[in-house]
């Protein structure tokens, strides 16, 4: 007779295991028996794992059940905000506020710019006189990230954005990140006053983060928020310049 499953020696039987999608680990294989059970809910198959994906970082968790969700979390790790340069042109970005001449799309550097820090970036969206803002609204449930996991890990979510003025002309700028319950009630807020740049400015991009962390169970939406104004109310767009907004559920 073939020796049985049992009878492997746990280390060669967390090998076995680590080679399975995490997914199917979680779903199926605790279910098969009691010693599986186990090593699915228990550190070693995770830290393994970890090891062999190269995800680095998570010597600092110290019980079980945190390299389990590093794990997950270190996989999904992505930008939600979609079309954060403006190369989809204005989709995905909702409840628009169109002020002036409205929200427009142009090619870095642009008149009186300067090159964003990273090559990846090509464009920007740029507002016009009066306000003009845009919102994009996250479902954290619809990208992976489940109830439990949001509740009780509570994971990081930080939030990046990058803006710049044009050398010739002053802007304004604000940016406003809720987080929100299966409502949208507001269970968690990052407000930005109102920031001015002057006229005669360098045009440089300068980034703008936010960290949200304990903030509570029952958070299922992130709601990002941003926009700007000139100050000479020019025709045209001589505004605030904005690209390369993220939103990341950090492990």
């Amino acid at each position: 007779a073939s020796p049985r499953m049992e009878s492997l020696p746990e280390a060669v039987l967390i090998r076995i295991l680590a080679a399975i999608p995490a997914v199917d680990l979680v779903l199926a294989c605790r279910l098969v028996c009691c010693q599986w059970k186990n090593l699915v809910d228990g550190a070693a198959l995770w830290i393994l794992k970890c090891q062999q994906e190269g995800l680095t970082g998570a010597e600092s968790q110290e019980d079980a059940e945190n390299w389990q969700n590093f794990y997950f979390l270190s996989k999904k790790r992505k930008n939600l905000i979609k079309n954060p340069c403006g190369e989809e042109d204005l989709q995905h970005w909702g409840e628009v506020e169109n002020g002036g001449d409205g929200w427009k799309i142009e090619e870095l550097p642009g008149d009186f710019g300067t090159e964003f820090p990273s090559e990846e970036v090509h464009k920007y969206f740029v507002t016009s006189f009066e306000w003009c803002r845009k919102a994009q609204v996250i479902d954290l449930r619809a990208e992976g990230y489940w109830e439990e996991l949001m509740d009780t890990t509570q994971p990081k979510i930080v939030v990046r954005d990058w803006y710049a003025g044009r050398s010739d002309a002053g802007c304004l700028y604000e940016l406003c990140v809720k987080l929100l319950s299966g409502n949208e009630d507001v269970l968690a807020e990052y407000k930005t006053e109102t920031i001015a740049i002057p006229q005669d400015n360098d045009a440089n991009w300068t980034e703008i983060s936010h960290t949200f962390s304990n903030y509570g169970p029952g958070v299922r939406f992130v709601r990002f928020e941003h926009g700007g104004q000139d100050t000479l109310f020019w025709k045209g767009w001589y505004r605030v310049r904005v690209t390369n907004s993220s939103v990341m559920v950090e492990p």
